[in-house]
């Protein structure tokens, strides 16, 4: 996991969930993660929601190819990796 990486990415995931209302509550969970993260360098919450997330993005681009950027899904998981 790339700490630096994800610090940039994750506002733009909580974002796109937020503005495709997607997951219900991920955009919360997610984002409670991370600062959850940064206080105590447990990464198993981050992880399993970004998964979570990536799963949601790739589906809505099966349906819609604009609805979210490739881009944004492959800095997502090379952030993780």
């Amino acid at each position: 996991m790339k700490v630096e990486k994800l610090e940039k990415t994750i506002p733009d995931v909580i974002q796109k969930l937020e503005k495709l209302k997607l997951g219900d509550s991920l955009a919360a969970e997610l984002s409670w993660c991370w600062v959850s993260f940064k206080n105590d360098n447990n990464p198993v919450g981050v992880i399993e929601k970004s998964q979570e997330a990536i799963a949601l993005f790739k589906e809505e681009r099966e349906k819609n190819s604009r609805s979210v950027s490739k881009k944004l899904i492959e800095d997502f998981e090379k952030s993780l990796n």
